[in-house]
């Protein structure tokens, strides 16, 4: 069958899909009924508060264009990990300490949650493994090791640890929460930002993403009686920046890498302006949504620390999805639902990016159940990169347990 033949039917599969929810429309708020799907924006139902649990065309499915994803054109690649640009640990003396905060040029830094440094002026891991000796640049970002320059071994365990600050910290932003335009290779670009109420320029914050389903827009998931950033919002207190990109055609097909290199810009535009901790930088989504946030665990593992897709797939031949574009193999966290019943975005297509995962991040095939049930930890896999799969018994929707669990598993962080 001819690519043109395969988008059809996949439409025709999924406009059928809705068709008892109230037909196969772009675009739209969320649906005012009680617990019932979104049929429009694939928000939640504004009278329960939950998360969506729309049809296709209010809550995802795939992309109808063809396409993989280029690299991302425009905006600025954002290293993370390992120590700021301008040096490792200060000189001289044993420290220990949980959660400090990395300087931006020079000087020393608080070792990650465990870990600690002794003497010398050894470059550091930021997440997981060891690090032995290293000059300035010379420590390797998120895990693994360092082993050029001076002596001084440090180690640190997976998980919380120190922050990295953006360049933004201590300037005076000139961004504000609300609608806001972003110029991406001469295409104007929409997005919802909410900065904290108690926002303080010195201190780094979370910075979670949130994409809507296809049909929607950003005000789909950032509030207004919808889902409030699938429910992490009100857990994050005054944690965490949250930004709602909204989608090109109402959705996020990536065409030619453009999804990609709108999210690059808008890092390069919140690092410049905000405080943003490097090595705290998370996405989730719903349907095609959660595609892109595989396409985003794809793409860009080395910058973002973990991702949470719900209903989500990496392409295959009859669907295009986001792509699936891999410049490096970084290892990337993952949290991950998808409904055993799932007849609009195959669970064949999650368990795909799943895999894909898996293999990224040298996990065994062993698994552990872990809360909340069902979802169970995947074994063996490279120590600060766990993996969480959540099977659950339902169709094309996010579970009930989705936002408690998937705070938590940020937050590890």
């Amino acid at each position: 069958m001819n690519p043109s033949a395969h988008t059809k039917s996949w439409s025709a599969i999924l406009c059928g899909a809705l068709a008892a929810a109230g037909g196969c429309g772009d675009s739209g708020g969320a649906n005012s009924g009680t617990g019932g799907a979104a049929t429009a924006s694939g928000g939640s139902s504004s009278s329960s508060g939950g998360l969506a649990t729309g049809g296709i065309a209010a809550t995802g499915g795939a992309a109808t264009s063809s396409g993989g994803v280029a690299p991302g054109a425009g905006g600025t690649n954002i290293t993370t990990g390992g120590a700021n640009a301008a040096g490792g640990p200060s000189t001289g003396g044993a420290s220990q300490a949980t959660g400090g905060t990395t300087a931006n040029a020079g000087g020393g830094s608080g070792p990650m949650s465990g870990g600690s440094s002794t003497g010398g002026s050894g470059g550091r891991t930021d997440r997981g493994g060891a690090g032995a000796g290293g000059s300035i640049g010379g420590n390797a970002p998120r895990g693994g090791s360092s082993s050029s320059g001076a002596a001084g071994a440090g180690t640190s365990a997976g998980g919380a640890g120190g922050a990295t600050p953006s360049s933004g910290c201590g300037v005076t932003t000139s961004l504000k929460s609300g609608r806001a335009t972003l110029s991406v290779s001469g295409v104007m670009r929409e997005y919802v930002l909410k900065i904290p109420d108690a926002y303080a320029s010195d201190r780094p914050y979370k910075l979670i993403f949130g994409f809507h389903a296809r049909g929607g827009n950003a005000n789909q998931v950032t509030g207004s009686g919808n889902d409030d950033y699938y429910g992490l919002y009100s857990r994050a207190g005054n944690s965490a920046i949250f930004v709602g990109p909204e989608g090109l055609d109402a959705g996020w097909r990536n065409t030619d890498g453009r999804d990609i290199a709108f999210v690059k810009a808008m890092l390069a535009e919140f690092n410049s302006k905000l405080c943003i901790d490097q090595q705290r930088i998370f996405s989730v989504g719903f349907s095609f949504g959660g595609m892109m946030s595989d396409a985003i665990g794809c793409a860009m593992a080395d910058v973002f620390r973990a991702i949470a897709p719900m209903a989500g797939g990496i392409p295959n031949p009859e669907h295009p999805y986001s792509g699936c574009d891999q410049p490096n193999m970084h290892p990337i966290a993952v949290w991950m639902a998808h409904g055993d019943n799932d007849t609009v975005v195959p669970l064949a297509d999650g368990k795909d990016a799943l895999n894909l995962f898996i293999a990224r991040n040298k996990c065994q095939n062993q698994t552990m159940p872990v809360n909340p049930s069902p979802c169970v930890a995947y074994q063996g896999c490279t120590a600060g990169y766990p993996i969480h799969f959540c099977q659950f018994a339902g169709g094309h929707t996010t579970p009930s347990f989705a936002s408690a669990a998937i705070w938590t598993f940020f937050n590890q962080f």
